[in-house]
């Protein structure tokens, strides 16, 4: 598995289009691919649309992302091409992923890599994907995805996963606690006890009005 790069390395690079709406700073490695769909989401002051919203602005973005990812990991950009089955997928799956990472945050138990147990609900978009173990001149063993339009994207959005799993980051990924938010940020704290993706945008509010309320409870 190819290092992590740092964070200093991320941010002389070119920025993840839909993490970079939200003036944060990305994940580092392919993690920041993880991230950047998460962020595809309409959210923020003011609202910014939702980049999988149709086929046109998804198509451009999976463009990006793809570039992007490659720049992240060094490795060889794939070729991604969308159609309207494919987006829908893509929407799912992203909902998944970030109910995923929400049921994590509330200490629910997951099934599987990224949802939380529900026996009564239907899956409502791909949860695994294909892909392929190679070892390298190095002699290490990388996982590449494999796969075709957006089961390509959803490949690689696992693999990330997986590798930052293994590196111990992915616990380092969340959505802010601002249920009006959402947006995915990267917890670099020392203790991983972030719960915002902006203190000044999400956490203060937050902080004022439970203050006020236990103002209120006092009088």
């Amino acid at each position: 598995m190819p290092p992590v790069p740092d964070h200093a390395t991320d941010v002389l690079s070119a920025p993840w289009v839909a993490t970079a709406r939200y003036g944060i700073d990305p994940a580092p490695g392919g993690l920041g691919l993880v991230q950047d769909l998460l962020n595809t989401i309409s959210a923020g002051v003011p609202r910014q649309p939702d980049l999988l919203d149709d086929l046109t602005s998804a198509t451009a973005w999976a463009h990006d992302a793809t570039s992007r990812w490659s720049t992240a990991t060094g490795r060889p950009a794939p070729e991604v091409t969308l159609d309207d089955a494919g987006l829908q997928a893509l929407r799912s799956f992203r909902d998944e992923l970030r109910e995923g990472i929400d049921a994590r945050l509330r200490g629910m138990p997951e099934v599987g890599p990224l949802v939380p147990e529900e026996p009564d609900r239907a899956p409502t978009g791909p949860r695994t994907a294909g892909a392929t173990l190679r070892i390298d001149r190095n002699g290490s063993v990388r996982l590449d995805p494999a796969g075709d339009g957006a089961d390509l994207l959803i490949s690689l959005v696992l693999a990330a996963l997986f590798e930052a799993q293994l590196a111990d980051v992915r616990r380092r990924l969340k959505t802010c606690r601002n249920p009006r938010c959402g947006v995915a940020f990267y917890d670099r704290s020392n203790n991983n006890s972030g719960a915002w993706h902006s203190v000044r945008v999400c956490g203060n509010p937050a902080n004022l009005r439970a203050h006020r309320a236990r103002t209120r409870q006092v009088d």
